[in-house]
C-alpha cells in the first residue's frame, strides 16, 4: 500500500502536468527595463523552482 504522502504529491505533480500542458501561450513579463517573452509552459515551472528556492532559504529550522 502506497503511503499517503506519495500518493498527494503523485496527484499534485499529474495536476501540475495537466496545468503545463493546457497553457502554452506565449507570455511576456516586463520589469523595469526588460521584456521576457516565453512560452507558459516554461513560464509557470520556473516560478515553482521559485517558490521552492524562497520557501527554503526563508523556512524555519528546528534546532534545540
Amino acid at each position: 500500500m502506497a503511503k499517503p504522502k506519495v500518493i498527494i504529491v503523485s496527484i499534485l505533480l499529474v495536476l501540475f502536468a495537466i496545468l503545463l500542458l493546457q497553457n502554452t501561450e506565449v507570455v511576456s513579463l516586463k520589469l523595469y527595463f526588460w521584456e521576457i517573452s516565453m512560452s507558459r509552459i516554461v513560464f509557470f515551472p520556473a516560478l515553482v523552482l521559485i517558490g521552492f528556492i524562497v520557501a527554503k532559504m526563508t523556512g524555519s529550522k528546528d534546532e534545540d
